[in-house]
């Protein structure tokens, strides 16, 4: 009963905070010049090597390795713009590079399993890593790889494996992983201390791109974590090296409405954000936003921009979650449907997640629950997983299972966001 109680309370004030404008953390100042900045040198740069790098090909198509360089461009290019047709490009010359080389070149054969990694083609990328480690040049590089994509088809143990094959304390590559697998086991604390380690290595050796992924991947583990200011701190770190940072930008926007209650400068850092950088997950935010402030029509028109969007054949299997999620109240049969490819494509405590969350919309609640029990229970604890256990045990009147989520949940209202925190309260 005592604990009841304190949840009630706890539910109570975080109810009447959400009301409130909390404690300020962002300024605008500190990020009005990322992104309103007209003059994107870092893509401009990119630009120019892929134009310098395309020549170099078309005069002298039988210099392959020119090939890898255009790729590699392409790649970048599509980091900087989100325009998949780059991603794709590079697909399409990783392909002929390799064919050429008889995939006999573990570089290369690297070089296509990390775009298939940004396609969501894990199966591929793995096929490709298991050449690459037969060929045996920079093994620990493919065994590093072959941790990633282990991780993401939930082959937990065979990712342990190579973790331990890789081991050393004092190297980025194996710090980042093991900071994946702490929070993989639901230990963040351990998590933001190894990338914090990480962090300084790639602060000596100043190499950007590195600098940059770890402030962003802090940034994203103090938000989790709940240390918001320094989750923003690090986002702009990650925006001083490189103004053109979309993800960053999103973090602060996310910030600036989870946190602070702001949905209409979120939008506007959104809105800033589209006009450089191209991304179906941004309708998504916006169509929260639009939740957020109940404007139904709102939301509705960015739910339609968002699926006109992925109907691209050429993302593929990339966006199956957020579609699948977007549908389960609408057309949760196609839910199903997405959700079973997505078993299929990587069977991870989260994808069965989605499995036992599409069911469950279709009003098959037992059917979900066996799904949660056996695939997803102490096998996640990312706090959206956790919501649709809840909503699962709840529907199934396991009232007792709820009422620990609940605590959880609640705990974890920065990172789901107002318009989930206010479903919670309703358990």
């Amino acid at each position: 009963m005592k604990t009841n109680i304190i949840l009630l309370l706890f539910a109570f004030v975080l109810a009447s905070s959400c009301k409130e404008k909390p404690s300020k953390i962002t300024k605008t100042s500190d990020y009005e010049i990322y992104i309103t900045n007209p003059d994107n040198t870092i893509l401009s740069k990119i630009e120019e090597d892929y134009s310098f790098w395309k020549n170099k090909y078309k005069e002298t198509p039988n210099q392959y390795p020119y090939l890898a360089k255009l790729a590699a461009a392409e790649s970048k290019l599509f980091t900087a713009t989100g325009n998949i047709d780059y991603l794709k490009k590079a697909e399409e010359n990783l392909l002929e590079v390799n064919k050429i080389t008889k995939y006999n070149n573990a570089g290369y054969l690297r070089s296509l399993a990390r775009n298939y990694i940004s396609q969501h083609k894990f199966k591929e990328a793995l096929n490709v890593l298991e050449k690459a480690k037969i060929n045996g040049e920079n093994l620990e590089g493919t065994q590093k790889m072959l941790f990633d994509v282990h991780m993401e088809l939930g082959n937990y143990e065979q990712a342990k494996d190579y973790l331990t094959k890789v081991k050393d304390l004092s190297d980025f590559g194996y710090l980042i992983r093991l900071s994946k697998w702490s929070d993989y086991k639901g230990d963040l604390a351990s998590a933001i201390k190894y990338l914090e380690k990480a962090q300084t290595i790639a602060e000596s050796s100043q190499l950007n791109e590195i600098k940059q992924w770890t402030y962003t991947n802090l940034a994203d583990f103090y938000g989790h974590d709940g240390q918001i200011e320094n989750s923003y701190n690090n986002y702009l770190k990650a925006l001083q090296l490189n103004p053109d940072n979309a993800y960053a930008k999103k973090g602060i926007a996310w910030i600036v409405y989870a946190h602070e209650n702001n949905p209409e400068e979120a939008k506007r850092i959104l809105e800033k954000i589209e006009k450089q950088h191209q991304s179906p997950d941004y309708y998504l935010f916006k169509a929260e936003l639009a939740e957020f402030e109940g404007d139904t029509v709102q939301k509705n028109k960015y739910f339609k921009i968002y699926l006109d969007s992925v109907n691209n054949p050429k993302y593929g299997d990339m966006y199956n979650v957020h579609t699948s999620k977007l549908l389960a109240d609408v057309n949760s049969e196609k839910a199903v449907e997405l959700a079973k490819i997505e078993v299929q494509n990587r069977p991870t405590p989260m994808s069965y997640d989605l499995l036992a969350w599409s069911y469950f919309n279709t009003g098959k609640k037992e059917k979900a629950l066996e799904i949660i029990d056996t695939f997803v229970a102490n096998k996640t604890f990312e706090p959206e997983a956790q919501y649709h256990m809840a909503k699962i045990y709840k529907a199934n009147g396991k009232t007792d299972k709820v009422t620990a989520l609940k605590n959880e949940l609640l705990a974890s209202s920065y990172e789901l966001g107002p318009v989930t925190t206010k479903q919670v309260l309703k358990l």
